[in-house]
């Protein structure tokens, strides 16, 4: 048996000749866009998940390709095609990357609402499962590291260490260590700089036994961008300025973490203008100001039926609007609902969604995050529903 002083060596051994295995080549970054190809994964009211994965995967990827010479960008796809969660994993392990990052777009079912972006990492967020996930983790640790064994004086370096030794397994648990406090750590600053970025609700960083982290032998961390599921949301990350806020902040974030764990070519972080701010509820956001901007005339529903109805939502407000505050606002002509002692502006109403989106769209320099919403008779319905239904009324 090896002595606590002669494995303490070894261990240090070991994490230099890794080190210095990493210092003699080009960073290696694998870029994960979640889903693909029959697999779409959440659906939202017009998008899918795994369109917008992609489109802020690449974008992210992008400004690393651009931005930092020292680094090497893999991607585990560039296109609509389905890749295994064992093969997206292998494609990191094969490639020795240095960091593992996949991007996710998160959803509730439902029609419950939540905002946000969260990051997770691999841990112990489940009693059930999570201890085999770290063990997994570290089986491909050891089989991934296993060509430090090939080294022409291993036996020299590493005196009387037996790789499939009980000490063998204690050095690879040191390094598994070493590689989820990395992860950690990654998850805090993707917290702070992509919120930041795009003004989205801070979730918080978590840990669970996520399949496509457990099988990867580097850091890593799983990125849920925002909720398909909630309409605004799901407006705001199919836009042009959501994919560019999402791609600087998580590129942010991966740059004060190469900078702090592996140093290399100095990166001056993206500036990013002010972001934008998300309608919560009992919040009225300040970019609802007065605007020359007309809203445009819609036909008036045909309540005749049990059809849904579509109408425009603008504006959440935690009190009713005086006539005063919604002429600066802009919203003399809009109609009110009231949800949870909210009180909810809308525009329009119509059974038919086409208009209603048209609507929308005209509304958006007004009203940035205005987004469809569905009634039928007095109640609220999942505008999911309320849009298949009208497809099949057609």
């Amino acid at each position: 048996m090896i002595n606590k002083k002669i494995l303490f060596s070894l261990i240090t051994l070991l994490l230099v000749a890794i080190t210095s295995n990493a210092a003699n080549r080009r960073f290696t970054l694998v870029i994960d866009p979640g889903h693909g190809g029959h697999d779409t994964g959440a659906m939202g009211a017009f998008s899918k998940e795994k369109d917008i994965n992609l489109t802020i995967a690449l974008a992210f990827g992008k400004l690393v390709e651009r931005s930092c010479p020292d680094v090497k960008v893999v991607y585990t796809r560039r296109s609509d095609v389905f890749i295994p969660l064992k093969d997206r994993a292998d494609i990191a392990n094969r490639n020795k990357a240095d960091l593992f990052v996949s991007v996710h777009t998160n959803a509730l079912p439902g029609g419950h609402i939540a905002r946000g972006f969260q990051t997770y990492t691999l841990g112990s967020g489940r009693a059930s499962g999570s201890k085999r996930g770290i063990v997994q983790n570290l089986e491909v640790a050891k089989r991934e590291n296993a060509v430090i064994y090939l080294e022409k004086d291993y036996r020299q370096t590493y005196q009387g260490f037996d790789p499939n030794s009980s000490e063998s397994n204690i050095m690879y648990e040191f390094i598994q260590d070493k590689n989820m406090e990395q992860s950690v750590a990654l998850a805090k600053l993707m917290q702070r700089n992509v919120c930041s970025a795009t003004g989205r609700a801070d979730m918080g960083a978590h840990q669970d036994n996520l399949a496509v982290l457990r099988l990867s032998s580097m850091p890593s961390c799983l990125l849920e961008l925002g909720f398909i599921s909630t309409p605004d949301e799901e407006q705001f990350l199919n836009t042009a300025d959501a994919v560019d806020r999402y791609a600087k902040g998580i590129f942010n974030a991966f740059v004060a973490y190469k900078s702090k764990y592996y140093g290399g070519d100095i990166v001056v972080p993206y500036k990013v203008t002010e972001p934008v701010k998300s309608t919560i509820p009992n919040i009225v956001p300040d970019q609802y100001k007065e605007s020359e901007t007309p809203v445009p005339a819609v036909e008036p529903v045909q309540e005749t039926d049990n059809r849904p109805v579509f109408k425009v939502q603008v504006l959440t407000s935690g009190h009713k609007l005086s006539a005063k505050e919604k002429t600066s606002r802009g919203l003399e002509d809009a109609d009110f609902y009231q949800e949870n002692n909210t009180y909810k502006y809308t525009y329009g109403a119509s059974n038919d969604y086409n208009e209603i989106n048209r609507l929308r769209i005209q509304l958006r320099d007004k009203f940035p995050e205005a987004f469809v919403i569905a009634f039928k008779g007095d109640m609220k319905m999942d505008v999911r529903e309320a849009i298949k239904e009208f497809k099949q009324n057609k």
